[in-house]
């Protein structure tokens, strides 16, 4: 029998396409085995390898996103169901969180709450999970990331909390939030991106035009008439993107800082009126 340390060592050397090979290995052996990597790492060597786990290793070796293939993604404070038609959560996007979090220390907590693009739900119940006085709504255009969204509210027991509608961003909503949470797309039409991106997550939550610019040209324009009094909005942009994307906002009278990731990269728009 191969010990469960080989296993996982043949399995990061299939993967060293990814950054984190050792991390995908060993996640993919506790989904294989149906319990927690903390628990897999407490207990290596005292674990068989599953017959499940070569299939595994075959689809994430064909650079399939390890969250389709064990069909959940931790995030926040969350883990969210994942698959294809839903975009894969990144540990960037919670810098929005951070902000958000940040911004409402000694103020009062965001009573409502709007996601615009929010996929599987990703921000939004993530922030309901964090202000549990909190109601939310979350706008995607992509039926199918909507059904992702729905499953998770309810498997996180959301349901009478969060609202999810089909849009187009901000348009036809007529209402005023606290915090306004958005993740649009941002990558250039024409950007190299590697195969675990393109082959599988839906092209249209990844780009924006010639420039990666065209949805925050649509939000820009809309964002202000969402602001409740004391109102933020914390907007996801590329690492390049600081200048040019914060530039569309201040266009609208708005007022723009910028956020930096846990990797010091522009990450968050920090949007008030």
């Amino acid at each position: 029998m191969t010990p469960a340390r080989h296993a996982l060592r043949d399995a990061a050397a299939r993967f060293a396409f990814s950054p984190t090979a050792r991390l995908d290995a060993e996640l993919l052996l506790a989904h294989a085995l149906g319990i927690t990597r903390e628990r897999l790492l407490l207990t290596l060597d005292d674990q068989p390898v599953p017959p499940g786990f070569a299939a595994l290793v075959d689809r994430r070796a064909r650079h399939e996103p390890v969250a389709y293939i064990t069909g959940t993604r931790a995030f926040w404070t969350i883990d969210l169901l994942v698959g294809p038609g839903a975009l894969v959560p990144r540990a960037d996007s919670e810098t929005l969180l951070d902000a958000a979090v940040a911004h409402f220390a000694g103020r009062a907590a965001p009573r409502r709450i709007l996601d615009l693009g929010t996929g599987p739900g990703t921000l939004l119940l993530a922030a309901l999970d964090e202000w549990p006085a909190a109601e939310g709504w979350g706008v995607d255009a992509s039926p199918d990331a909507l059904v992702w969204a729905h499953r998770n509210a309810a498997a996180l027991g959301m349901t009478e909390r969060s609202h999810f509608v089909i849009g187009n961003w901000a348009s036809g909503i007529d209402a005023r939030f606290d915090l306004v949470l958005a993740n649009p797309p941002y990558i250039e039409r024409d950007a190299a991106l590697p195969d675990e991106v393109i082959g599988y997550e839906p092209r249209t939550a990844l780009f924006a035009g010639a420039d990666g610019l065209d949805d925050y040209r649509a939000i820009a324009v809309q964002l202000g008439a969402l602001f409740a009094p004391g109102a933020l909005a914390c907007v996801e942009i590329g690492a390049t993107q600081g200048q040019s994307a914060a530039d569309l906002f201040r266009a609208q009278g708005l007022s723009v800082t910028v956020r930096r990731d846990l990797g010091d990269r522009d990450r968050c728009l920090v949007v008030t009126a």
